[in-house]
């Protein structure tokens, strides 16, 4: 699971009118020729720089300085969207069982540093993930590359450890010059701050709170109409809505009761985007209470799904039960639910000898019903869905301490306490939204991906078995398999999968369609995730 970059939670005093007047420093609008609008400025909570691409920045094809060998070609947020060819003159060829894949790559193709992409470029990217060296926090998601090589000027070969039939979604990482590929960790890389790609824009300025793209003038598709983008850093969720409502930004992102509050406002439109971004909450193995598996059935049957979804994402998202949600089609198993029922969850703790103390918190043989659970301590939402599923358990007898953290706090805790998490982080094909969420721990597993490490019967075989196969009914079956497995043996609380929400100025552009959004999110996703291809 890919951790999500910790934010400062608060501008105060100085920090504030420093913000406010860099927004103004934005300016107005710039024209063009006929006097139209083509600067976009837009609020983000996320840091600025962090822009390398071995180290994950823009790895699913969506960024405004790279692309990758494929892109998502996208109908609507409903679905999911198409792998279509970028940096490849035409979809990927594999062999007969998936073991081996070629890629022909366009002759037309220039770096905004003016040089050629040729597969040099492709492999000593790739090569770079791969390489221990460099520390790439994005590396196990392509463990299963054993070799990559050119094979011409502008064709490449991978070649797997293993039948892989997702492959294609792991070829939108962007791709940069491999003059630009330096030893050395990539989080310490100056690819961060002056990043070489193929997109549509280049990084013209960067400072800790704006940075401004600007359209590259080697571009090879057609070129942009929005011909500048202005990102702030405004990590505070209450000071982007107020810049959004005084006007000085053109769109930012924001938690759901936040953009709520922005419903029905003159010149303002919200936008709710469908994602695969499961939130819920890791159980720990070596805690009494959690590691018993009556507990773990009878938590999922105690929350109220429904109710966390009005209350605390404003009705913005759907009920989780299982990290599949329904975007997955014939995959999806629509009878892996859990009912809402306290009543039955209360008869299974009774059952496994889990009875009310003297303090109303039950107990079993000197243990209590009781676990700490993570959050960041950055993050609004999760604060509030942790909150929120304490508050439902205490009725059952069970206390759940809610303390927010650090992702090293949380790190150090993983088999101790549980975490409020977010999935999906790459979710274009199934495999990367199970695999990694629900498969035992293996050398090599990220720290937050199932970080109990507890195991449902079957499920690793099912795993392996439906990533290598080449069949999509037979896969599809197995995917059901897995998630009827899951219902039946839980090892998280899954509670929803939360749609974004997007603040932005009404204006006269066709932006096109929405794409249906992974775990990551902000002002590179919603309605600017194909900003380049917004026409008038």
């Amino acid at each position: 699971m890919t951790r999500p970059v910790p934010t400062r939670t608060l501008l105060t005093g100085t920090a504030l009118v420093a913000a406010l007047a860099l927004t103004s420093c934005a300016g107005p609008p710039a024209a063009g020729p006929s006097g139209s609008p083509t600067r976009i400025v837009l609020a983000d909570a996320q840091p600025l720089g962090g822009y390398d691409p071995v180290d994950g920045y823009g790895e699913l094809g969506v960024s405004p300085v790279f692309e990758g060998l494929l892109r998502p070609e996208s109908t609507g947020d409903d679905r999911l969207p198409d792998l279509a060819p970028a940096l490849a003159a035409a979809p990927p060829e594999p062999n007969g069982d998936s073991t081996v894949w070629d890629v022909e790559l366009r002759t037309d193709v220039v770096f905004s540093d003016g040089s050629a992409l040729d597969a040099d470029d492709v492999v000593a990217t790739y090569s770079a993930v791969l390489d221990p060296a460099t520390a790439s926090e994005i590396a196990a998601s392509y463990s299963m590359i054993e070799s990559v090589t050119a094979t011409g000027d502008h064709s490449v070969r991978f070649t797997l450890h293993h039948p892989y039939y997702a492959f294609p979604a792991r070829m939108s990482l962007g791709i940069t010059p491999e003059e630009e590929i330096t030893p050395g960790p990539a989080a310490d890389s100056g690819r961060n701050r002056r990043p070489v790609g193929t997109g549509p824009y280049v990084l013209a300025e960067l400072d800790a709170e704006q940075a401004v793209f600007e359209a590259n003038p080697h571009y090879h598709g057609t070129a942009p109409q929005v011909t500048e983008l202005v990102t702030l850093y405004l990590p505070d969720d209450n000071t982007r809505a107020q810049r959004m409502r005084a006007g000085g930004v053109d769109g930012t992102v924001l938690p759901p009761t936040a953009a709520a509050t922005f419903a029905g406002a003159d010149g303002v439109d919200v936008l709710s985007v469908r994602t695969a971004d499961w939130r819920g909450l890791s159980l720990p193995a070596e805690n009494a209470f959690a590691s018993d598996g009556a507990a773990r059935l009878a938590m999922n049957l105690a929350v109220d799904r429904d109710g966390i979804i009005e209350h605390v994402l404003a009705g913005h998202g759907r009920p989780a039960h299982t990290p599949v949600a329904e975007v997955y089609g014939e995959a999806h198993e629509p009878e892996a639910v859990f009912d809402h029922d306290p009543d039955e969850a209360a008869r299974l703790l009774d059952g496994a000898g889990w009875r009310e103390g003297p303090d109303g918190i039950r107990e079993r043989d000197g243990d209590r019903a009781a676990f700490t659970l993570y959050y960041l301590a950055s993050d609004s939402l999760r604060r509030d869905l942790a909150t929120a599923f304490a508050a439902e358990m205490l009725p059952l007898g069970i206390e759940v301490d809610v303390r927010g953290g650090t992702w090293d706090d949380m790190g150090s805790h993983t088999a101790d306490a549980a975490i409020l998490l977010g999935g999906g982080d790459k979710p274009y094909d199934l495999d990367t939204q199970v695999y990694a969420t629900l498969h035992t721990r293996e050398e090599g597993t990220p720290t937050f991906e199932n970080p109990g490490d507890l195991a449902v019967p079957g499920v690793d075989e099912a795993l392996e078995d439906a990533r290598r196969s080449p069949d999509a009914a037979e896969r599809a079956e197995l995917y059901r398999e897995v998630q009827r497995a899951y219902v039946e043996h839980p090892t998280y609380v899954f509670l929803a999968f939360a749609d974004h929400t997007y603040v932005s100025a009404e204006n006269d552009w066709d932006s096109g369609p929405l794409v249906l959004e992974p775990h990551a999110h902000g002002v590179s996703w919603g309605p600017w995730w194909n900003l380049a291809g917004w026409r008038r």
